[in-house]
């Protein structure tokens, strides 16, 4: 299984990765407080591709929805499995 995460320390936490687990790609957030979520990647989507995705929505303040926006500019579908 491989990570390669985000971190923000200003303004309060947030971690985002990329995680490989069983031949799936999955993108995992945790605030650091309430939430942590997981979502599964359907499809094709290279990892250069989600990982511009995830480092341009964890430049935003609200992290989620600016994911989101990210990942549906890229047409890349995910599907939530944990959060």
């Amino acid at each position: 299984m491989a990570y390669s995460g985000l971190f923000r320390a200003s303004g309060g936490f947030d971690f985002i990765t990329l995680r490989h687990r069983g031949g799936a790609t999955e993108i995992v957030y945790d605030d650091g407080a309430l939430h942590r979520r997981v979502w599964r990647v359907q499809g094709e989507a290279t990892d250069g591709a989600l990982s511009e995705a995830l480092a341009r929505a964890h430049r935003e303040v609200n992290v989620v929805p600016a994911l989101y926006a990210e990942l549906r500019k890229r047409s890349i579908s995910i599907e939530a499995i944990a959060g």
